[in-house]
């Protein structure tokens, strides 16, 4: 587990925003790694994105909202293994709009 101190709590008491918008600064790294034909790095990055991922996907308390999330998961695994560096770009597009309302709240 990448990030074990966030079950203890603090990742729940973050908005759902401010969630995604920590998942997509991860895809971003991973994106900026692959680009740059860094494996290991790239893969390190996309691994936190899943965990934070999964860890918003345990909180969610709406099934329309798990499904959405759901969707996500398998379009970043799709995008990351199968795809090459500029479909998995565009992953960024998905997570930038979290990250500018999330950045807005605080």
């Amino acid at each position: 587990m990448l990030h074990s101190e966030l079950h203890s709590g603090r990742w729940a008491q973050m908005s759902l925003m401010e969630q995604l918008a920590n998942v997509g600064s991860e895809v971003s790294r991973a994106s900026k790694w692959k680009k740059k034909e860094n494996g290991v790095h790239a893969q390190n990055s996309f691994e936190r994105a899943l965990e934070l991922l999964d860890l918003t996907i345990s909180l969610s308390p709406r099934y329309p909202v798990t499904k959405e999330l759901c969707r996500a998961r398998e379009e970043m695994c799709k995008h990351f293994y199968e795809s090459d560096t500029n479909e998995f770009e565009k992953l960024n597009r998905y997570f930038l709009p979290f990250a500018l309302a999330a950045r807005k709240n605080l």
